[in-house]
């Protein structure tokens, strides 16, 4: 089969109604996650909590009830249909030409990692299978790149490219370019949702991204924590609690923005 024929077969598998039907799903249940985050945020600003503030802690919080495995279960289906629309798009997706069509297909992979990944550990969390948090994968990686030849310099080119990333979100926010993702205008609450929601999204990242580097720096794997860190340096700060509000309440913004999503989607 050349390729030409393989990207062919792949959009036509991103165009099928049942694909494009999961990753609406997709969506829906990511805006569940944030919110949840949002909920763990808030209490952990004011009522403290031993919660992990990340997806491992929101995807737990729905374990503990029948309601709340039923989501796992379609948290596991529409994860699923994201990580495989964002593969047909990355193979057969039209992205320009030059370094932009293999900088859109490399985030296409990367997205599609991330979701696999969601599905994944939604699907243990369904079926009861507790096992690390979020933080502690972190800190388990880092300690393998560090344990390799160079590994320091990897883990802080790690945190670089996480705190690129968070600066791609804040400029999203801020421009409303998020728009472009979608095949109309939401309307002015889910854009408002979206701009507030992507800033504070990549604020957080970007000092996730920073605890990379001074976990690379010190040679302390420990020093990188993840999301759940990321809020905890924020509650520490002076006006902790009331930073760690705001960012909480983003990440509700951004729950928002992704239930408008779920239905004005580009997919």
């Amino acid at each position: 089969m050349e390729m030409r024929d393989v990207k062919q077969a792949a959009r036509e598998a991103g165009d099928h109604p049942a694909v494009e039907g999961l990753a609406r799903v997709g969506y829906a249940v990511s805006g569940v996650m944030h919110l949840l985050i949002a909920w763990i945020g808030l209490q952990l600003a004011w009522a403290g909590t031993t919660q992990s503030a990340d997806q491992s802690g929101a995807l737990q919080s729905l374990a503990g009830n029948g309601i709340g495995k039923l989501t796992l279960w379609v948290a596991v289906v529409g994860f699923l249909g994201l990580a495989l629309w964002q593969v047909t798009e990355a193979v057969g997706g039209y992205h320009g030409t030059g370094a932009r069509k293999w900088g859109e297909r490399l985030k296409a992979l990367a997205k599609a990692v991330v979701y696999a990944a969601l599905a994944w550990t939604s699907f243990a969390f369904a079926r009861g299978q507790v096992g690390k948090s979020g933080k502690q994968q972190t800190v388990d990686f880092t300690a393998s790149l560090m344990s390799r030849s160079g590994g320091r310099t990897l883990v802080m080119l790690v945190g670089l490219v996480v705190i690129g990333v968070g600066v791609y979100h804040v400029v999203k926010g801020a421009k409303k370019k998020f728009l472009r993702d979608l095949v109309e205008h939401p309307g002015t609450v889910a854009v408002r949702a979206g701009q507030i929601g992507y800033v504070a999204k990549g604020i957080a990242l970007v000092i996730v991204g920073l605890l990379f580097v001074v976990a690379g720096a010190q040679k302390s794997p420990g020093k990188a924590t993840g999301l759940d860190g990321a809020l905890h340096v924020l509650r520490a700060q002076p006006m902790g609690p009331a930073l760690l509000t705001v960012v909480s309440l983003g990440f509700a913004a951004y729950a928002v923005y992704s239930f408008a999503r779920a239905r004005y989607a580009r997919v």
